[in-house]
């Protein structure tokens, strides 16, 4: 079976499924085209705002497909980097998307698929969940911008063991590293990701896209050119439309309502 991405609505958010159940939501290059060309049309959507990237079945994704990669192996490599290329692309605009992210987490999430989870803005992971990163297992190296990720998540010693000793970690020692946002019982990481959804629906989305944008950059630029990027977007949002809402409906101590 040939492993698709599915879309389709609740509300305001876009709920993306990873469809390849019968390989643990295994990736595959015609995946990163169609999450890219979704994530497209969310940001061009008034009506679109969040989303929501979850697997089928039982499981988040299991990574990369190694059958694929062997056969991979068998060409020039070029063909190879084109599929770590598209991977990498999807990567790149979840990480631009203006709007928030929110990966819900249930049983396997290895490889590229714990690469992918870390790319979203929230994680909600059921206790069942399995975070591994086994490319060392295999004698590869990671891919999907994991490394970079935890690299800045997570102390060096524990990245080690995650990349290089190839270790399991679970949902609740992520969430006590600041990596998983939130905890579910199993099989209810969806509705608590619908929720958050909901939630993070009712602001305001500019100031959220200028908040994500801002996270985004700080790690990367010294402060004074943080504090400028600051004032420029803090002014822009005051003088928004729906700064004016916000600060009216607190005064008025009323739900604001957003455009």
């Amino acid at each position: 079976m040939t492993a698709s991405l599915k879309s389709h609505s609740v509300g305001a958010t876009m709920v993306l499924t990873i469809s390849n159940p019968e390989h643990r939501n295994a990736l595959g290059p015609e995946l990163y085209a169609a999450g890219v060309e979704a994530l497209n049309v969310a940001e061009s959507s008034a009506d679109v705002r969040s989303v929501v990237i979850v697997g089928e079945g039982r499981h988040f994704c299991a990574g990369g497909n190694l059958q694929r990669l062997q056969a991979n192996r068998q060409q020039p490599p070029e063909v190879q980097a084109q599929s770590v290329g598209g991977l990498h692309n999807w990567i790149e605009t979840i990480h631009a998307f203006p709007k928030p992210v929110i990966a819900a987490v249930e049983g396997a999430c290895a490889g590229a698929g714990f690469s992918l989870a870390l790319a979203c803005d929230f994680i909600v992971a059921a206790r069942d969940a399995v975070f591994v990163m086994a490319y060392s297992n295999v004698g590869i190296s990671p891919d999907g911008g994991g490394s970079w990720a935890l690299a800045r998540a997570l102390p060096r010693a524990t990245v080690m063991q995650l990349l290089m000793a190839g270790e399991r970690i679970t949902p609740e020692r992520l969430q006590q590293l600041g990596v998983v946002n939130t905890l579910t019982d199993n099989g209810a990481a969806m509705g608590e990701a619908l929720a958050l959804a909901e939630n993070l629906n009712a602001r305001a989305p500019n100031a959220l896209a200028s908040i994500k944008e801002l996270v985004n950059d700080a790690a990367t630029g010294p402060l004074h050119a943080h504090l400028a990027a600051e004032l420029g977007h803090f002014v822009r949002n005051v003088h928004h439309a729906n700064g004016g809402e916000g600060i009216s409906a607190f005064l008025e101590k009323r739900t604001p309502q957003y455009r």
